[in-house]
């Protein structure tokens, strides 16, 4: 039967860590049993066994990590053998554990291309396919293990252009597996761009500590690069009256007894934007721009290791009760790393607010696949000039649209931004 491999459990997930093993060596293992527990990018999760019988071996300690689709046990039925199971896994299981872990020293940027390592049963295809890309790496004298060099051959990658991340700078099946095919000389390295990483150099006389990427901060990192790099952002700022949000905040709270925050007013009034002004509820998709028909708010929120976005579903539809207990219910999870895959998956357009941290005016970087995202400041007291041009002390709350130019234009934003403004002092709208 098949080997167990790592499941892919969040779409940015390329890695995850085998937190702790369920079952042990020797257990009976029936469908929808809980085989052990993994932690991703953004949450820890338990991963459910999808065959029965014997949990004959497990190749993976707790506390591995593991790159998606690497096998990290064998599960076989009562008589079958270890020689039995299909040959399609057997050059997962010859694999070393160098081969099977995330190098610790992956390279810092990121072309964008998601990393998808093959899976054991294709990577078995490419290598029965036996050099179908021709023995382009023939003389070649590069440090590489014998089944990077396997996989190279069968998909025509050259191994001179490809940068190591095993041991040593080894290049490992993880590193070719990622490899455009053909790529060469010519071609960036594995995960790499035409730019060069600028890394930091000791400084004499100077303490440091070294703190490891996690798999969140790594993959921030390549998809906050590829965001600004591949994305022509560009910027619109606005700033709001925030003394009607206020006062409606106040009667609000009187009114029904319960309670709710300025963000969950500026999260219900860029629901409700978008839906006047659907421009900007888009995603870029090549040869085509996708207008949404509903709002699914992804939601910016600071845990220990960086950054998450669970999105609330539908958000337009949803009271400002409702969109203060998911805020609530997301954020909690979130930081205790119990929210599901499908949890971040679908937003359309993404609210970030360090009001509470005290910053006044900020720019967001675009949350891709999507068009827009919303940056949201703190309420500030200042001079203002009333209808009747006399100076008088003000409530301002700054906020800031980046938007992907491939997608929206700045008329196009400006008319969004000033549909949120109307919204925002005049937040008893929200009520209809």
């Amino acid at each position: 039967m098949p080997e167990i491999t790592m499941p892919k459990l969040s779409d940015t997930m390329t890695e995850g860590t085998l937190l702790r093993w369920r079952k042990k060596k020797g257990d009976t293992v029936e469908v929808g049993d809980i085989l052990a527990e993994v932690e991703t990018d953004k949450a820890t999760m338990e991963m459910e066994a999808f065959e029965e019988g014997i949990l004959t071996d497990i190749y993976v300690p707790e506390g591995g990590k593991v790159v998606v689709g690497a096998a990290i046990a064998l599960v076989l039925k009562d008589g079958e053998k270890a020689s039995d199971k299909p040959k399609a896994s057997a050059p997962a299981t010859s694999t070393s554990t160098a081969e099977l872990s995330t190098p610790q020293a992956r390279p810092a940027v990121s072309t964008g291309r998601p990393l998808t390592p093959m899976t054991p049963r294709a990577r078995a295809a490419a290598l029965r396919a036996g050099g179908a890309g021709g023995n382009v790496n023939e003389g070649v004298r590069v440090k590489a293990s014998p089944l990077a060099r396997k996989i190279a051959d069968a998909r025509g990658v050259r191994l001179a252009g490809l940068q190591g991340t095993g041991p040593g700078g080894r290049i490992i099946a993880f590193d070719v597996e990622n490899a455009p095919v053909g790529g060469g000389a010519n071609a960036p390295a594995v995960g790499g761009s035409s730019v060069p990483t600028i890394l930091p150099t000791p400084i004499a006389g100077m303490s440091e500590t070294r703190v490891p990427l996690s798999g969140m901060r790594r993959v921030i990192a390549e998809r906050l690069l590829a965001s600004k790099t591949q994305i022509p952002h560009f910027y619109l700022s606005i700033e709001i009256d925030a003394a009607p949000m206020m006062a409606f905040r106040k009667e609000y709270i009187e009114a029904s007894g319960g309670k709710i925050t300025f963000n969950d007013i500026a999260l219900a009034a860029v629901a409700r934007a978008a839906m006047q002004k659907p421009k900007v509820n888009a995603a870029f998709a090549g040869d085509a721009i996708i207008e949404y028909g509903s709002v699914n708010l992804s939601v910016a929120i600071a845990v220990e290791d960086g950054l998450v976005t669970p999105v609330i579903r539908d958000a337009q539809k949803l009271s400002l009760k409702e969109i203060s207990a998911s805020v609530k219910d997301l954020a909690l999870r979130a930081r205790d790393k119990k929210l599901k895959p499908e949890e971040y998956a679908g937003g359309t357009i993404t609210v970030s607010n360090l009001g509470a941290y005290g910053i006044e005016q900020f720019c967001a970087i675009v949350n891709p696949p999507q068009a827009a995202i919303l940056a949201v400041g703190a309420i500030v007291k200042k001079p203002v000039v009333n209808n009747r041009d006399e100076i008088e002390i003000g409530h301002r709350m700054s906020i800031t649209l980046s938007g992907d130019h491939r997608v929206v234009d700045g008329a196009v934003a400006a008319e969004y931004m000033a549909a949120l403004r109307k919204i925002l002092e005049s937040p008893a709208l929200l009520l209809l």
